[in-house]
């Protein structure tokens, strides 16, 4: 009764973004995690899209706050007045039961941050809570096939958090998170900008940066872009023009942080499973991966193809999705060969 009447749920608790799949009607929801809530009695104004255009930017009754940093919940009441809504808003009353959600997390959170994942997730009315690791998640949603007997090295690059794995017959081998993400090519930048030019930039102005003209490798073609923030010594408006190579220079820091990474998980990884990396390559997921030529970066510096997955931004919440059905096509793949023993 309950499979006739509800629909699985799948989400995305992301740093910068929550994302919403439900099985049969695709992401439904796509929009910031961020909430404005007043100051003083914590009633939400905006959640979202609405909130977001508010950071930075409200008067002093009004505060917007990412109640998730690191991939973590940093705001457990804000966090599940945000996952409310975003289930309100795509949840009808035709919806008869509760449904049941899968959650895509870091490997690196800790079982009391985990817990506060599931407690907001049923307070925000979930009949059933499943947790599981993001790149587990994204290498689903990338129609990864898992449950082979072959090596799946996945590598994950969120808003706050970078998850490399090595998956096989559906299990974790190896998996290795940093904290360490897109926020932190924000912050790169900014820090770069103030120490080098004097000029005090926004993180919207940071991600502009990134996104337009950011790059991991040397490219032919130079870009330049025009930025506006407040001199670091006058106090004044400014205007700056930099180029891609300047901020190619700038995040540094943080991507050799996650090549590091990627070859800590490649050395941990068992020979055979290693051999099929090697063939198979690389996947990559998550906003973070759609930096300009950082797969060619990962591919030059491990020696393994690097590319990304046909949807990236999406990966984690179609897996989380399509969760359940996976994990009924184990469970009946290992009642089959317990049979045939």
């Amino acid at each position: 009764m309950f499979k006739a009447f509800a629909n699985d749920m799948g989400i995305d608790l992301g740093t910068c973004n929550t994302l919403i799949y439900i099985r049969g009607r695709g992401i439904v929801i796509s929009e910031p995690s961020v909430v404005a809530v007043e100051r003083g009695t914590k009633k939400v104004v905006a959640v979202g899209e609405e909130a977001r255009r508010m950071l930075w930017k409200t008067p002093g009754d009004i505060i917007a706050i990412r109640p998730l940093r690191d991939g973590v919940i940093a705001d457990l009441e804000t966090t599940e007045k945000m996952i409310r809504y975003f289930i309100s808003k795509v949840m009808s009353r035709r919806w008869f039961v509760k449904p049941r959600m899968v959650i895509g997390v870091p490997s690196c959170i800790t079982e009391v941050e985990r817990r506060a994942v599931e407690e907001s997730a049923y307070k925000a009315g979930a009949r059933e809570v499943k947790v599981i690791e993001e790149s587990l998640a994204a290498a689903i949603g990338a129609n990864i096939p898992i449950f082979e007997p072959a090596g799946h090295m996945i590598c994950d690059i969120g808003g706050g958090t970078s998850e490399i794995s090595v998956i096989s017959l559906g299990g974790m081998v190896v998996t290795n998170a940093i904290r360490l993400g897109g926020d932190e090519f924000d912050e790169a930048i900014i820090k770069h900008v103030r120490t080098v030019h004097n000029l005090i930039i926004g993180e919207g102005t940071a991600e502009d940066l990134k996104k337009k003209i950011g790059n991991a490798a040397p490219e032919k073609k130079i870009e330049k872009m025009e930025i506006k923030g407040t001199d670091a010594i006058t106090g004044l408006p400014r205007r700056l023009e930099i180029d891609s190579v300047e901020v190619r220079e700038a995040l540094q820091e943080p991507i050799i942080a996650i090549v590091e990474e990627i070859k800590r998980t490649l050395g941990q990884t068992p020979p055979e499973l290693a051999a099929d990396i090697v063939e198979r390559g690389i996947v990559m997921t998550g906003g973070g991966s759609l930096l300009k030529g950082l797969d060619v970066l990962i591919a030059n510096e491990t020696g393994v193809p690097a590319f990304l997955a046909e949807d990236p931004l999406n990966c984690v919440a179609l897996g989380a999705g399509m969760y359940f059905d996976q994990e009924n096509g184990m469970n009946r793949h290992a009642r089959g060969l317990y049979n045939k023993l």
